[in-house]
């Protein structure tokens, strides 16, 4: 608060003339207030989304729908997601569009420091000196900062970035937010609107859990995800298609790679290898696979047995796809796996997918491409690695890569084209879109179907569902052939006999090095058929098929 001296030397006058024109009193931090009403009406018109913001556009309209609510009350707001997606960047856009106060945690930055830095900016955006406030408390903090945006120009919005990292010295912050919140409902305390934002996805996931002070009272709880695959293509500014898949399996969408990357992005075959020496496996570059993994499973505070995550990750990554081949893998029982599984599944790390067909039959994979390549790639060869021998490494691992980093990586992009992209591109109408087991009794084997879509408003799992595609993708180099559209037509037919509904289904091949032109012949006279290669995947060619 003011100190005596600055009181005197300041000479608060009873009244003062606000920003707004509007003749009212200090309250004694030396801030204007007034009625809300006056504050609500500059911020009832939509916010235009800045051009600096690629995609976004959904996120952008929640956010400005938080904002536009007229409800003068306090309204808070959840925003997480994995680091580097743009959790950060995409809210600082929000503030300066529209004026908001923007507050953003350090890193083992301590309490008493936190609150000296917070009070200064606090004080920078009421146009109050340096030093002229001293706010001892997070009560006082996050009242003053509400009273502050209130009767500054621009909306009454506050943002405090990398809450957890507070939390963690100040846990009591969340019981301050929820007596705001609860005083500001009777109108006991100042309104506005705070966006609370993270990327320790267990921290910021439980603030609206169970008995904690903050459930029930957050109208917008927002995961930012990576961007999709072509939108990170647009990103990156990659041309070729057949590249950008390959950029997108080691790094994903996280836009906040491209800044750190070396030189410009790969836009041929040729150039991606020398590209991935120089970034992921260059241990002087900012985007070392090896560092930039144990950054990502530093920012979860459960994750503090770091050797134990780092073997289940490699054992996920080289195939282990249950709990039991998990712990085979690494000599352990199953049980001592679930635990470490579910904290990997809740940061978003790995993926548990269940069989769309078959019951209790979950799979698991390595969703972050950044910790599949740095397990599968940089720590099996970690000393070459560190000896500045990318080259070689990358070399001898192209076997590996192909086979456990761009295979699994392209059957999940064709999954998410189904799901995105396949209902305005050939009006195919699919429901839940996922992968399965088909079980063949006749040749004593099962069949892995990498992606199954049931009709729309079937359940998975429902023993008479009806299906609406049945596909296969493959990153080999061969182009695809009549006997790969033979073997899904088998795939029907076993379903059909297991007493499933797949009578018209669509027989889906993706390719990642194109068709054979009996194929593509064949596609051009059947209306069950359909052929997708890279390109079609990026919205770039056409889709054969379906005529």
């Amino acid at each position: 608060m003011l100190t005596e001296h600055h009181r005197e030397e300041r000479s608060i006058p009873a009244a003062w003339h606000c920003g707004d024109g509007v003749r009212v009193k200090l309250n004694l931090y030396g801030f204007c207030i007034g009625t809300p009403e006056q504050k609500w009406e500059t911020v009832a018109g939509r916010i235009d989304k800045p051009g600096r913001l690629l995609h976004r556009d959904h996120e952008w309209a929640l956010l400005n729908d938080f904002l536009a609510d007229p409800a003068t009350e306090l309204r808070l707001a959840i925003v997480s997601g994995r680091r580097r997606n743009g959790k950060s960047f995409l809210l600082e856009a929000l503030a300066d569009a529209v004026g908001g106060l923007y507050l953003t945690a350090v890193q083992e930055e301590g309490r008493v420091p936190a609150l000296h830095r917070f009070t200064e900016t606090i004080a920078a955006h009421a146009g109050v000196r340096p030093g002229a406030m001293r706010l001892d408390d997070w009560r006082d903090v996050l009242t003053a900062a509400l009273e502050v945006v209130n009767r500054a120009p621009g909306a009454p919005l506050i943002v405090i970035d990398e809450l957890p990292y507070l939390l963690q010295h100040s846990p009591e912050i969340s019981g301050f937010l929820q007596l705001l919140y609860d005083q500001s409902q009777s109108g006991k305390a100042p309104g506005g609107r705070i966006v609370l934002c993270g990327s320790a996805m267990s921290v910021m996931t439980e603030l609206l859990s169970g008995t904690k002070p903050l459930r029930g009272r957050a109208v917008l709880d927002l995961r930012l995800p990576a961007f999709d695959y072509r939108t990170a293509r647009t990103h990156w500014g990659i041309t070729d298609p057949a590249v950008a898949l390959q950029v997108d399996s080691v790094l994903g969408g996280a836009p906040g790679y491209r800044p750190l990357a070396a030189g410009r992005a790969p836009q041929t075959e040729e150039e991606f290898a020398p590209w991935v020496e120089r970034t992921l496996l260059d241990p002087g570059r900012a985007l070392y696979s090896r560092v930039e993994a144990e950054f990502l499973l530093r920012e979860d505070p459960r994750i503090t047995h770091r050797t134990l995550y780092y073997d289940v990750l490699s054992a996920v990554a080289r195939g282990a796809s249950t709990p039991a081949k998990v712990g085979s893998m690494l000599e352990r029982s199953r049980s001592a796996m679930v635990a470490p599984l579910e904290v990997l599944e809740s940061t978003g790390y790995i993926r548990k997918e269940q069989d769309m067909l078959k019951a209790r039959h979950p799979t698991i994979s390595v969703a972050d491409p950044v910790i599949r390549f740095n397990q599968l790639i940089t720590l099996p060869m970690v000393d070459m690695v560190e000896r500045r021998r990318g080259a070689q490494v990358w070399q001898s691992s192209r076997p590996t890569y192909h086979s456990k980093i761009l295979g699994p990586h392209f059957e999940e992009t064709a999954r998410e084209w189904a799901r995105s992209f396949a209902i305005d591109e050939t009006g195919l109408s699919l429901g839940a879109v996922g992968t399965a087991e088909i079980a063949d009794p006749t040749a004593r084997t099962n069949h892995e179907v990498d992606l199954l879509a049931m009709a729309p408003g079937e359940r998975p799992q429902n023993p008479r569902a009806a299906i609406a595609l049945i596909g296969e993708a493959k990153a080999t180099v061969q182009r695809r052939g009549l006997k790969d559209l033979e073997r899904l037509e088998h795939i029907r037919t076993l379903l059909t006999d297991q007493g499933h509904r797949p009578d018209h289904a669509t027989l889906a091949l993706f390719s990642l090095h194109g068709f054979h032109p009996d194929l593509i012949d064949a596609a051009g006279h059947r209306r069950d058929v359909l052929l997708v290669d890279v390109g079609a995947l990026y919205g770039a060619g056409p889709i054969h098929g379906l005529t």
